[in-house]
């Protein structure tokens, strides 16, 4: 007869654990007997607790890490250079969230933007900007909201694009009443159904620039139809709706499509709190956390930086009375969470501006030191 000792790698087990993962072995063969083995593991496992042990069969999550070219913009590449940036930096998915990103949407043109993402090994996700009728950023000029999502979904055939990421305005649509312009939004979505199932293509509505509240953004997706509409989460955007960007993550993990990602900080004022947006791991509403929430709950959906570093703090003056008109639904319970994350933070500003150095120049050193800090977190999950 012989003795093996197994010990679990990784964890330290105390000795009288140990001691139970000792196995009789056959003394012909010298092999550990399997029943006795299956025994004696399983005894250490109850006795250390299920978490103590290391999951080898365990796979660490797969993480698709993206740009939107929004995060650019000043740059004034063509697409081919933007997807070449994109490739240097090892970004597996592009977002062209606009249709000038792409260049046009001429079949040719994004036949060309297909095959070189091909060569690069990029996925590729499109968009464009309001589909809501009656919202102030819709642009008249370029037909009705139907016929200009019928095009994108047309491209997004040719690009191979999941999705086509929209929005339905701003934070200006809330004086006249956020509900009307949602449900002119969700008419639109609708009368376009049988086209997005047909081209197998989801719209990815964004909660954009402080128009909607995560609840209101889901009011919108559930009663439009989660079969071909999702949510292009922004994570920077809901501190424009006096939100905490963890609630709105919460809230519509369930219909997230693809994502904005950009840190923000917060905090308070006299007359009521100030938010800015930052590079990547520079603000306070707690991005590492938010991040790993996001790749757990939103797994196979794309880590995707919009990267905004805002000059000046944007203030929302909440205890003025009048400041309330736009935001007479808004539940205590949520507001307060978006109080204690101001509660938590110390005003953080962005340094003097070199002088030396040009708009474009400033925006792409924010855009590499952000992916250089994504890509740095993500690789330890």
């Amino acid at each position: 007869m012989a003795v093996l000792l197994v010990a679990a790698p990784i964890v330290s087990l105390p000795f009288k654990i140990l001691r139970q993962v000792v196995i009789m072995t056959d003394s012909h063969t010298g092999l550990p007997d399997r029943r006795s083995f299956i025994k004696a593991a399983g005894a250490a496992a109850v006795a250390l607790g299920a978490d103590a042990l290391p999951s080898f069969g365990q796979a660490a999550p797969v993480v698709r890490f993206g740009v939107d070219m929004y995060s650019l913009n000043q740059q004034k590449w063509t697409p081919f250079q933007q997807l070449d940036f994109a490739a240097k930096w090892n970004v597996k998915v592009v977002h062209f969230s606009e249709i000038g990103f792409l260049g046009s949407l001429e079949p040719d043109n994004l036949r060309r933007v297909r095959a070189r993402a091909d060569e690069l090994k990029i996925d590729l996700e499109i968009g464009m900007r309001s589909i809501c009728p009656t919202s102030k950023m819709f642009d008249k000029a370029q037909g009705t909201a139907e016929d200009q999502l019928g095009r994108m979904i047309e491209a997004a055939k040719i690009v191979r694009s999941p999705i086509v990421r929209a929005v339905l305005g701003s934070v200006a649509d809330r004086a006249d009443g956020i509900d009307t312009h949602i449900d002119d939004t969700v008419t639109v979505l609708k009368s376009m159904r049988s086209r997005l199932v047909d081209a197998n293509v989801k719209v990815a509505i964004e909660n954009h620039a402080g128009d909607m509240q995560a609840r209101e953004l889901k009011r919108l997706i559930e009663s439009a139809g989660p079969d071909c509409v999702g949510v292009c989460l922004d994570s920077g955007n809901p501190v424009w709706t006096i939100e905490d960007p963890h609630l709105t993550l919460e809230t519509l993990a369930p219909y997230v499509l693809t994502s904005h990602i950009r840190d923000s900080a917060l905090w308070n004022t006299p007359q009521g709190a100030a938010v800015r947006w930052t590079r990547m791991g520079e603000g306070n509403m707690g991005m590492e956390d938010y991040l790993r929430t996001y790749v757990q709950k939103c797994p196979g959906k794309a880590v995707s930086l919009e990267v905004i570093v805002s000059g000046q703090p944007r203030m929302f003056n909440y205890r003025d009375p009048k400041f309330w008109d736009n935001y007479r639904n808004t539940p205590a319970w949520e507001f307060s969470r978006f109080l204690a994350l101001c509660d938590k933070g110390q005003p953080i500003l962005e340094p003097p501006p070199d002088p030396a150095k040009s708009q474009a120049e400033r925006q792409l050193a924010n855009v590499e030191a952000s992916i250089t800090w994504t890509q740095a977190f993500l690789a330890k999950l």
